[in-house]
């Protein structure tokens, strides 16, 4: 791409006047695919009536597409989520279960979701982070790209996250016992906040080779599966200054449920180690609220800044004259615990660990919707297909919302599921029912009940109160057919 035509899509990303097209168009025979996806994000932005959030470009998307508000990942962990969603099956009790999962180890031989549109003639292209592993999704991608990181391991742009990381990684390279003791190498601060371009983290390089793709598929008119997955929120939260001047920290507060649900069992507990390993954070209690505070306002700027780059790819669709030939999907790999419940991080089966946003925009649909309707993740395979005019393939264990872009408030799913390391939850359109099952006697071990009517921030665990032992046997013959169901469905 040349210098000025680049500049010019980088101003135009920033003009609040620059309207994504909503005119409703004719079906086209092959429309193309740009599957946008960003880890970690809550949906927690303004297109989702959050209006402290600063997200003005995924909110004119959502103007243009439907909001899915009930939109749930089958496992709130990278690995899990991605190779779940990307192969249209659920994780189970031996697939998909580590962060670092393989679909091509759990489910050899199985046709991905790129893989179906590049065996329809689709050039398939991965930038950034899709699948959590690189090198996972064999025979999926005409072309897999990832940008290299500049300075660091996690790309600290600061001084102090340059020197915290080489000063922790060398004593870790030192010290057998802290390796023993962890084996990971040590990470360096939590949050940074340079001020430095927005090209000088990944995201931002992944933002400007998109924009060089899509002017490839213009000059090529080839149909395209454009897959860009983003880093950020994921921590460390580092992102340019002036995505951290967008808050006053004096605004942010700690969330109003920053305890432990009341009667919860310790199965519910996370130990959120994620964020242990970064320097200045407990290696074990809570954190101080200061410190707290900081990653909320850094969570934050890291969302507005994801944002900015999303919306210079969009700007660049509609330039280009292909954003009428081609669906948008925006989706968020889980959610992620900001303090609710003295968490951080996500692998949990409260609602706050898988729930994540998702936005589907098809021009020759209706937009500025939303649909309260159950969805989870491996029903994304199978809608892609319906809307490109795919014959879906025989192993997918979802449905397609399709249907609810046209009408979204009509019946939907009455459950989905999701797991969590060992718990299994059953969500339906009024509780979310858990429970962690003893392998030895195939009983639970613990379990939690939440009613969303009256408390949908599920603040108090209701599983043991007698008035409830009809609704947990219900709900648990569905949750363990579900189980023995998705289990057998596919055994490599």
């Amino acid at each position: 791409m040349n210098k000025s035509k680049l500049l010019f899509l980088t101003g135009i990303a920033i003009s609040t006047s620059f309207a994504f097209g909503q005119v409703k168009l004719l079906k086209p025979e092959r429309p193309n695919v740009l599957f946008i996806a960003v880890d970690d994000l809550r949906p927690e932005l303004g297109c989702y009536g959050k209006a402290h959030i600063k997200s003005p470009n995924i909110d004119r998307l959502a103007m243009s597409g439907v909001i899915f508000n009930n939109a749930f990942a089958n496992y709130p962990v990278c690995g899990p989520s991605r190779a779940s969603l990307l192969s249209g099956i659920y994780p189970g009790s031996k697939r998909f279960v580590i962060w670092n999962c393989s679909q091509d180890k759990d489910v050899p031989g199985i046709v991905s979701l790129p893989m179906h549109f590049r065996n329809n003639n689709y050039q398939t292209v991965s930038l950034g982070k899709v699948y959590n592993n690189f090198e996972d999704g064999k025979g999926s991608w005409v072309k897999n790209w990832r940008p290299a990181e500049t300075t660091t391991n996690w790309d600290y742009q600061s001084e102090e996250g340059i020197r915290t990381f080489e000063e922790r990684n060398k004593e870790w390279y030192k010290d057998q016992r802290i390796r023993d003791n962890n084996n990971l190498p040590q990470r360096g601060p939590a949050y940074e906040s340079p001020d430095v371009p927005d090209i000088a983290y990944e995201d931002g390089r992944i933002a400007s080779r998109a924009i060089e793709e899509l002017q490839h598929f213009q000059d090529s008119r080839e149909p395209f599966f454009l897959a860009v997955g983003f880093k950020k929120p994921h921590l460390p939260f580092n992102a340019p200054k002036k995505y951290w001047n967008m808050y006053d920290k004096k605004d942010i507060q700690l969330p109003s449920n920053y305890f432990f649900p009341r009667d919860a069992p310790d199965a519910a507990r996370l130990n959120w180690n994620e964020l242990r390993f970064f320097a200045g954070m407990p290696s074990a209690g809570p954190l101080p609220d200061t410190t707290a505070i900081n990653l909320i306002h850094g969570y934050y700027a890291c969302v507005s800044y994801v944002d900015a780059q999303i919306g210079l790819v969009l700007n660049a669709l509609e330039t280009l004259g292909l954003a009428q030939n081609t669906i948008v999907i925006l989706w968020g790999d889980h959610g992620w615990f900001l303090g609710e419940h003295g968490f951080w991080t996500k692998q949990s089966n409260l609602e706050k660990g898988p729930h994540a946003p998702l936005i589907v925009k098809v021009p020759w649909k209706s937009g500025g919707l939303k649909t309260g309707a159950l969805v989870e993740f491996v029903d994304i395979y199978p809608t892609l297909c319906e809307l490109a005019g795919l014959s879906a393939p025989v192993h997918l264990q979802g449905k397609s919302f399709a249907p609810l872009l046209d009408n979204p408030d009509q019946p939907w799913k009455e459950s989905i599921f999701y797991r969590a390391g060992t718990g299994e939850t059953i969500l339906t359109t009024t509780h979310g029912y858990t429970e962690w099952i003893n392998p030895g006697t195939g009983q639970p071990s613990a379990r939690m009940l939440y009613d969303h009517r009256v408390d949908p921030e599920e603040n108090v665990n209701i599983a043991d109160r007698p008035e409830h032992k009809k609704l947990i046997k219900s709900l648990q013959e569905q949750l363990h057919q579900h189980i023995k169901t998705r289990d057998n469905f596919f055994i490599p």
